[in-house]
């Protein structure tokens, strides 16, 4: 029968080195057994000593990129990586819209781990108040959420306000990841807040490593595959957690700089 395997799809830009954006949710949606779709929004020509140059696609072929999958696949959960402009954020809000492509799972991809700014100021507005609320599960960063949350983020209970405010934006289930930073000491410590109101924390000790190319996409893509598959909220959640982790401790020797982490860990 047609359709009646999980797939799930990404709408992101393609990464040239294979270590994050489509790639990485591709890689990642092989690993936990799912077909992955996509809608390419930008080509980024890069390696692992940085991007080199960067395109977005026309938002007419973006447009027929999703009716054309609309019409012939089931797809169950998706998830959105990096949306350079306001022009691209409501190009996908306008189509996610129109067709059901099952629950979202929103990688806000705002700032880098490093707490570099990636998006103009516009274009974070229209991330913030268009597409944030279609979100079933929102990922940020460390200083995602401070910039999405206003506020600046200085223990757990700051973090636990942030969350909360994250969530009058309009999504539904909030996961703050912990800093990965140089000189971290003891663990590196996610929290999540849940629809329902449940909150925990997610820890794990910090690796030294500068193999973490990808992690914010394989955490957001692992969640959405088992979505995709069915799996409760929370526990998709816990399990891209530590999916993460194992890809960074288990180290894949790709690249001379900043490389990518081990999906096949």
């Amino acid at each position: 029968m047609a359709n009646e395997y999980p797939q799930v799809m990404t709408i992101a830009g393609s990464d040239s080195d294979g270590s994050a954006g489509m790639q990485a949710d591709l890689h990642t949606f092989f690993t936990r057994g799912v077909y992955g779709a996509s809608i390419l929004t930008a080509a980024v020509a890069g390696n692992s000593f940085g991007i080199h140059a960067a395109v977005n696609l026309p938002t007419d072929f973006i447009d027929t990129e999703f009716k054309v999958l609309a019409e012939d696949y089931k797809i169950l959960a998706a998830k959105t990586g990096m949306l350079s402009d306001s022009t691209l954020v409501r190009t996908v809000v306008k189509n996610y819209k129109l067709y059901d492509f099952g629950p979202l799972v929103v990688d806000p991809v705002i700032y880098t781990k490093h707490g570099n700014m990636l998006l103009e100021e516009e274009a974070f507005a229209t991330l913030r108040d268009e597409l944030v609320p279609l979100a079933t599960v929102i990922t940020p960063n460390f200083f995602e959420a401070q910039k999405l949350a206003e506020m600046e983020i200085k223990n757990d209970d700051d973090t636990i306000v942030a969350a909360h405010k994250l969530q009058s934006l309009g999504a539904k289930n909030v996961i703050i990841k912990g800093q990965h930073a140089e000189g971290t000491v003891g663990d590196v410590r996610d929290f999540v807040l849940l629809e329902d109101g449940k909150e925990f924390w997610l820890a794990d000790p910090y690796v030294a490593t500068d193999r973490v190319n990808g992690t914010g996409d394989t955490l957001s893509a692992t969640i959405t595959a088992e979505i995709g598959k069915g799996t409760d909220i929370e526990t998709a959640i816990k399990l891209g957690h530590d999916f993460v982790h194992t890809a960074i401790v288990n180290e894949i020797a790709v690249g001379h700089k900043y490389g990518p982490i081990n999906h096949w860990a």
